[in-house]
């Protein structure tokens, strides 16, 4: 009986030790087929401008709203017929509604400290795809000045807003070439790692971003991207 209970428990120890050998051995082997790396691949184009938007405002006062009408219709007619004379066509052109204040009728102001009655504002915005043209508009906008007509830059630091529009035709070409930059980072990891690059386990696409190349060029744009990638390794 004695014997009996002896073969039974070194049969249990026997199996025990077995147990544990097949659980490590199949541990050991998920682990080692679930080694992965994360990278990342920058895609980076330079592109030019295709469509350039350049809105001016003209401001005035009057205190007699007949005569502050007539100088404003005489003053955006002197800007759409300026950039007429460039070149550009009606489409081309759009003149905004016009707002007008009557400071007596401003409850919150110090009415006695002004000079005015009414002010009128409007703009007159130039959007096209000739930046060529534009940007030689832009030399001579001093001669409108210059008759006269009071006209401000929407955005003083930067009159004109150039811009991309045809993100979506790079876009695959981008990602494609994020996505090689991103496995070149992987297999030199691999390599020195004494491993090899696997599949792919998951990807993710970051934001497409659109900058001026420099503050002296914003008709140039630098286009960038990240893809974050993981692969798995394998020996």
């Amino acid at each position: 009986m004695k014997n009996l209970n002896l073969a039974k428990t070194s049969l249990l120890a026997m199996a025990l030790v077995f147990a544990g050998y097949f659980i490590g051995n199949s541990h050991w082997k998920a682990l080692k087929n679930n080694r992965k790396v994360t990278v990342k691949g920058l895609a980076k184009k330079e592109v030019n401008a295709n469509l350039a938007v350049w809105p001016m405002v003209i401001t005035l006062t009057n205190n007699s709203l007949g005569d502050l009408k007539t100088n404003l219709d005489n003053q955006k007619k002197a800007v759409e017929n300026f950039f007429l004379s460039k070149g550009f066509s009606d489409n081309e052109i759009a003149i905004e509604n016009t707002n007008i204040t009557d400071a007596q009728a401003d409850l919150y102001g110090n009415n006695r400290q002004k000079n005015f009655r009414y002010l009128a504002k409007t703009e007159v915005t130039l959007r096209t795809s000739d930046l060529k043209k534009i940007k030689e508009a832009q030399k001579e906008v001093i001669n409108l000045v210059a008759k006269g007509v009071i006209i401000n830059s929407k955005n003083t630091w930067r009159p004109i807003e150039f811009i991309f529009t045809d993100l979506n035709t790079i876009k695959p070409q981008m990602i494609e070439e994020a996505t090689k930059k991103a496995k070149e980072v992987a297999e030199k990891f691999a390599k020195d790692s004494n491993s090899s690059v696997g599949k792919i386990k998951n990807a993710q696409q970051g934001l497409f971003t659109i900058n001026d190349r420099d503050v002296n060029t914003p008709d140039i744009k630098i286009v960038r991207v990240v893809t974050t990638v993981t692969y798995f390794l394998k020996d």
